[in-house]
């Protein structure tokens, strides 16, 4: 933290610009030692200035550097960002000059790890920046800035503040009984406010699964047998020859992947291996494979033959999905009608030709049913979506039940307020206000470099 780190933030490539970002105290002075311009360490905060990079007498480049000085800056430290025309060479030139005048080279994610640490943003706040970066749908750009812009940390926060009320009001009964004016605190107030508390909890919990789905996606696989069409229904629905179609049973031997929007919801798409008895080995390999992704989808799509009658292996696997997210898709519907689906309910199959492109709206209909993503329209997109928080309050919500079974034993309040103090300190988690180092650095090194 009392160093000077240096990392390339723009994408290593050809490029019009990259941008290399050094932060610290010693900041401005290393990067004025090899600028030739304006003295940086003259300059006003938040100004850019034209000039060259240099190493001795030997020109590097042509740039603009960009001069920040503590505490307004994303760290809360001294900033400059140089500006550098793109390119692998000449960005790299930079970044060694700057290492060899005293900066270190910044881990991944140390510059928003710093920019927490120093106050500047939460733990919330900071996982909302690295979503901001890989959002691929205008919903999950939406979901991240609410992250970033701390909406998300005050449904925590309000939760931890109505506990903190309880807390200090349990300690005052407890360390100062002979003041008579004092709100006594009884079991029945705090079974008020642990239900209280417990129904807000559930709330979010509930609401975070929109959070999953928008930013995660849907993983969805296409399973049935060997030509039943499973691979022109993935190429239908990316409207892109990814997959390869044959009329060769076992065609596709390995999972083939692909994305598609709906709704703003990125579909996960993985057309299996048909599944079917094999004696080759690699087919046999891909078979398995795509039994064991149905039990990892958030979605199946279970394809069946028109013009083929229901199989007994067919029929044990839709036995195994019955209580999944699943439709079946009817298929090859312009051949003869050999397929008895009697038994399965209607309102989950949907009838399709791959070939002449037809169900493929309805499918997609029937997709936004199965997940409500129509309610997402009209929906604040303010959830939890990290696994970790999201984790966390599930802990919380634990704690909850116990204390609620400590009311319905009569514990005294000295013993309830060390479970509240549990649940306080746990939810202090989700957005660092209590932390420890190696939770830290455990985050943050999964974020890219630069920033």
């Amino acid at each position: 933290m009392y160093d000077t780190i240096a990392a390339i933030s723009t994408a290593l490539g050809v490029g019009a610009i990259s941008i290399i970002r050094v932060s610290g105290k010693e900041s401005i002075k290393i990067v004025n030692n090899i600028f030739k311009g304006k003295d940086l360490e003259q300059a006003a905060t938040h100004t850019i200035h034209y000039g060259k990079i240099i190493d001795n007498d030997e020109i590097i480049d042509e740039v603009l550097v960009s001069v920040m000085r503590t505490p307004k800056t994303f760290t809360r430290e001294d900033i400059v960002e140089i500006n550098c025309h793109g390119g692998i060479a000449t960005t790299e030139r930079v970044l060694e000059l700057l290492l060899t005048n005293g900066c270190r080279l910044a881990e991944p994610g140390e510059f928003s790890k710093r920019a927490f640490l120093n106050g500047r943003m939460d733990l919330t706040e900071a996982e909302g920046v690295m979503d901001l970066i890989s959002a691929k749908s205008e919903k999950q750009r939406k979901l991240a800035i609410n992250q970033v812009s701390g909406k998300v940390s005050k449904l925590i926060k309000d939760l931890r503040e109505d506990m903190v009320t309880l807390i200090a009001n349990i300690e005052v009964n407890i360390d100062y009984p002979e003041y008579e004016d004092i709100e006594v605190v009884t079991n029945q107030m705090i079974e008020e406010k642990i239900n209280n508390l417990e129904n807000k909890i559930k709330t979010i919990l509930e609401e975070s699964k929109n959070g999953k789905l928008i930013k995660e996606g849907i993983k969805t696989s296409i399973i049935g047998k060997p030509n039943v069409g499973k691979s022109s229904l993935l190429n239908n629905l990316l409207e892109e020859d990814k997959a390869i179609v044959t009329d060769i049973a076992g065609t596709t031997r390995d999972i083939v992947e692909g994305q598609v929007s709906i709704d703003g919801i990125i579909l996960d798409m993985i057309d299996t291996a048909g599944i079917r008895e094999t004696d080759n080995i690699v087919e046999k390999i891909g078979v398995e494979k795509s039994i064991k992704l149905m039990d990892d989808s958030d979605l199946i799509l279970f394809v069946l033959n028109n013009n083929e009658e229901l199989s007994e292996e067919e029929k044990e696997l839709l036995e195994k999905v019955k209580n999944k997210n699943h439709i079946i898709i009817v298929n090859k519907i312009d051949l003869e009608n050999k397929l008895n689906l009697s038994q399965f309910d209607t309102n989950n199959i949907i009838k399709m030709s791959n070939i002449n492109h037809i169900g493929i709206d309805e499918l997609k209909n029937k997709i936004k049913e199965i997940f409500h993503l129509e309610q997402l329209e009209t929906k604040d997109l303010t959830y939890l979506t990290n696994s970790r928080s999201i984790s966390i309050l599930k802990k919380a919500l634990k704690g909850v039940e116990d204390i609620k079974i400590g009311l319905s034993n009569n514990l005294s309040v000295d013993m309830l307020e060390i479970d509240i103090k549990n649940i306080w300190n746990l939810l202090g988690e989700i957005n660092g206000d209590t932390y420890d180092d190696e939770l830290v650095d455990n985050i943050f090194k999964n974020f890219c470099l630069g920033k």
